[in-house]
């Protein structure tokens, strides 16, 4: 890839790529720190990637960047009890938007990642399974089952909201 060929992924990518991570870490700061840590990594092995396939190489990039960063707080912060009980507290009224983003909060973390791919930035299950490196196939049944979770955890908002 070339310098211009860079410098125009990175204007043509980096709002979808940071949209993708704030999603996952609701931390404005920490998530432009992992985008700008993902076109590092990139410009640094730029000479090994092809232009034609660059959207879903950054978007790989991002997405180990980001499990990385996940990973290193984990270990630094027990958050796991926190998530939890998080979790566990029903949705209460709130704009449909908020709605979604918590139900989304409440998905593993493989199945928010697919999703926020798929519905939210509109890859295809073969570009998902190359940034995950998952199958296919492994990549449709995950998004079936958190949309089922998704569809679950909204239907009982209703009827809280009722």
């Amino acid at each position: 890839m070339t310098t211009k060929e860079y410098n125009n992924c990175v204007d043509n990518y980096a709002d979808n790529i940071y949209r993708f991570v704030l999603k996952h870490i609701k931390n404005v700061d920490a998530a432009k720190d992992i985008v700008q840590e993902t076109f590092a990594k990139v410009w640094i092995k730029r000479d090994g990637v092809d232009f034609a396939k660059a959207r879903s190489y950054f978007f790989t990039a991002a997405h180990h960047t980001l499990i990385d960063v996940v990973r290193k707080e984990k270990y630094m912060d027990d958050v796991g009890s926190i998530d939890k009980q998080y979790n566990q507290s029903p949705i209460k009224n709130m704009d449909l938007q908020r709605q979604l983003d918590e139900a989304l909060d409440q998905l593993p973390e493989i199945q928010r990642t697919l999703v926020l791919l798929r519905d939210y930035e509109g890859y295809a299950y073969d570009e998902i399974g190359e940034i995950t490196n998952l199958k296919e196939s492994q990549v449709k049944v995950y998004i079936f089952r958190a949309r089922k979770k998704l569809k679950e955890i909204l239907v009982s908002v209703e009827a809280v909201l009722d």
